[in-house]
């Protein structure tokens, strides 16, 4: 375990936390929202939409912001599906929260990458199992979603 700040008891600090969020949207037709990571971590990966909460941000209205950031579109934030921690960079853990999140209705948005996001797509339940056998999806994560019923 990296130590993240000076311990005078002899012991090791906790690691640093990253908290971040994920949102699970799914369109009229059952698919799964997916971004294309264009950064690390995951560079070139598929993911849901999603990232750090800022300082002083709810993870509601980070969900919201994030997938408005990657995506263009606008939603609104639903409950709690699952958490993850991930090991990140220098010994921290990524603690990550997925929600549900729905489209809000009546708001026209096309739907472009943007942000960290190289891609965005919707792909039903078949094309994310062939993706992700492929090596192509961040590990662990329609495992993940399928665990949590989503």
């Amino acid at each position: 375990m990296a130590q993240t700040s000076s311990d005078p008891g002899g012991g090791e600090a906790a690691p640093t936390r990253i908290p971040c969020v994920g949102a699970v949207i799914r369109d009229e037709t059952g698919r799964l929202l997916m971004i294309l990571r264009g950064h690390d971590p995951g560079l070139g990966l598929w993911s849901i939409p999603g990232g750090r909460i800022e300082p002083g941000e709810t993870a509601e209205a980070a969900v919201v912001r994030e997938v408005r950031e990657e995506t263009g579109l606008e939603v609104s934030c639903g409950p709690l599906l699952g958490t993850a921690e991930l090991p990140g960079l220098a010994g921290a853990v990524v603690d990550i929260r997925d929600y549900l999140a729905h489209l809000v209705p009546g708001v026209a948005a096309v739907m472009t990458a943007g942000d960290d996001a190289a891609d965005a797509r919707w792909v039903s339940d078949a094309e994310a199992a062939a993706m992700d056998e492929r090596g192509e999806v961040t590990r662990g994560l329609l495992a993940a979603l399928r665990a949590w019923g989503a």
